[in-house]
């Protein structure tokens, strides 16, 4: 996993200060460090209908890019969002999604990415709503909390 984080390089020339910034890709924390704020990578991988991480935390402000590695030989998606998102789901027969914020849909031993802005602290839930995954246990949670 690649991480994104902010540098600044101050550099003396003569009289003259140059201050360089810049950003390399940094990765949510999955082991109980918050990241960000700003653009940080969560890589889920799925294999035998499970998410190879149940918890993710970031902070406030931060956009997410989630990368989706389906190792499954079936189809999955990832939805992330609120109690709304999700109620629609469990009601819908979509069986895939457009590119929309925070949803994606990974056919069998394929890829995808979604991005999702997180600007309040909150827990948030991502799961896969085709039907069964759900109750198989295809859930998790992304904890926001403050700057």
């Amino acid at each position: 996993m690649r991480r994104f984080l902010y540098a600044v390089l101050v550099v003396l020339v003569g009289a003259t200060t140059v201050v360089i910034a810049y950003a390399v890709d940094g990765s949510a924390s999955t082991d109980g460090d918050a990241r960000g704020p700003g653009l940080v990578t969560v890589v889920l991988g799925i294999e035998h209908s499970r998410f190879s991480t149940d918890r993710v935390r970031v902070v406030a402000g931060s956009t997410v890019r989630f990368v989706v590695e389906n190792h499954d030989p079936i189809n999955h998606e990832l939805v992330v969002g609120g109690d709304a998102v999700h109620a629609r789901h469990e009601r819908g027969t979509e069986a895939s999604h457009p590119p929309v914020p925070g949803e994606v849909s990974v056919g069998p031993d394929d890829d995808g990415v979604t991005f999702l802005r997180f600007g309040k602290p909150g827990e948030y839930e991502y799961a896969c709503h085709l039907p069964g995954h759900l109750a198989y246990g295809m859930r998790g949670t992304v904890e926001v909390v403050p700057q």
